[in-house]
């Protein structure tokens, strides 16, 4: 009987783990720049975005983070219409303020700007049914950093590959 109550709560975790769930990576941000530290912020969306996001349609390519009047904003990043909104639909890439803690608009955002770095998104997924963007503060890489980079990662999978035919 225990065991039936314990299986019951797992599954209703599992169901609300089910909601979370990555929309988009921006993968060339980790090819063109070095990720020095990351956190994950809140961003204030419109009811058809929000459709549009569940359906997969976003674009984080040419995107990037700006502080403005004390508050961030995630500039460039293209969330295609919602067909079903009709004339409630939104402005595809219109900017969107983050939700970031005071303290964390300090520490984390106006560090970009002492040491020359950007605010750059790596992904956007949704956490408990809230979508939420998570920010790398980067520094840019030369392209003999980009080369060695992909050296690397073909001598790993090189590794990987001989190691699974051993085995």
């Amino acid at each position: 009987m225990l065991a039936l109550g314990k299986s019951a709560k797992k599954k209703g975790s599992a169901a609300a783990g089910s909601n979370d769930k990555v929309i988009a990576q921006n993968r060339k941000a980790r090819h063109n720049y070095t990720v020095l530290d990351t956190l994950e912020c809140g961003i204030m969306l419109q009811g058809s975005e929000v459709k549009s996001l569940r359906n997969g349609h976003v674009s984080l390519e040419e995107a990037y983070a700006r502080i403005k009047n004390g508050e961030v904003w995630l500039v460039g990043c293209d969330i295609a219409e919602y067909l079903e909104a009709s004339r409630f639909n939104h402005n595809p890439r219109r900017p969107r303020k983050l939700l970031l803690h005071r303290r964390e608009v300090k520490h984390f955002a106006h560090r970009a700007y002492e040491k020359g770095l950007t605010l750059v998104p790596l992904e956007m997924h949704f956490k408990r049914g809230l979508a939420k963007v998570v920010l790398g503060i980067c520094r840019g890489k030369q392209q003999h950093d980009k080369r060695e980079a992909m050296k690397t990662a073909q001598a790993k999978r090189d590794i990987q590959r001989q190691m699974a035919r051993q085995k």
